[in-house]
């Protein structure tokens, strides 16, 4: 048996149970979760436009991928996780690279490098009208602009030693970074990196519910 072919029939083994799944929704939601907790309330940096659709593109494949872990067994589930999933993790991917492309312009030293791009607005518009920023305003209205992803702390805030020391460390980045010392990797590339993989592992588990599909033939 070929490597590929043994690869294709785990993936068809795999995408018939909860875990993968799970594990797509969870990691999905967590990043969800840890920006509007960590970075937005406890390091006190807004989100921007960009952001907020970033947090409901996460969403959408968490969404997609609920339908497999209630019902595993079900080809059906794995087409509409796959529709959604893809969906989600598209439109955060353009949303992303929107973000890297502001965020390289507005730290760029080439003083033309804003020239032609559309900048960010406090008023969201999300896909098929959804006026989220108005049933969750604290986790989908933005507040900051786009590409300057320091903190604003409040005047007269008492911070903690390490809220300060991470505070300062950002700061003294110029925002947030991967690894801050070298500007390795603005949030804006991270978020490519995850929707990407997210976007294989969903067709990557797609695949392996139509080889299912067709061997039960």
């Amino acid at each position: 048996m070929s490597q590929q072919n043994s690869f294709s029939d785990l993936l068809a083994r795999v995408q018939s149970q909860r875990w993968p799944w799970v594990v797509i929704a969870f990691l999905s939601v967590a990043l969800v979760v840890i920006a509007h907790n960590v970075f937005q309330v406890w390091l006190y940096m807004k989100p921007c436009e960009q952001c907020v659709y970033i947090r409901f593109g996460f969403l959408v494949i968490a969404l997609g991928a609920l339908f497999p872990i209630l019902a595993p067994k079900a080809f059906w589930s794995k087409i509409v996780a796959t529709v959604l999933g893809c969906y989600g993790a598209i439109y955060g991917l353009m949303c992303s690279i929107k973000l890297s492309n502001i965020h390289h312009a507005i730290h760029s030293d080439d003083l033309d490098a804003m020239f032609g791009m559309q900048g960010c607005s406090l008023e969201p518009h999300y896909p098929f009208g959804l006026p989220l920023e108005k049933w969750a305003p604290d986790w989908f209205l933005p507040t900051g602009d786009c590409g300057y992803d320091n903190s604003d702390v409040p005047v007269g805030t008492v911070l903690s030693p390490l809220q300060e020391s991470i505070i300062n460390m950002y700061n003294d980045a110029g925002g947030w970074y991967l690894i801050p010392p070298y500007k390795f990797m603005s949030m804006a590339q991270c978020c490519e990196l995850a929707f990407g993989v997210a976007l294989l592992l969903v067709l990557a588990l797609a695949w392996g519910a139509v080889k299912d599909k067709m061997a039960s033939r």
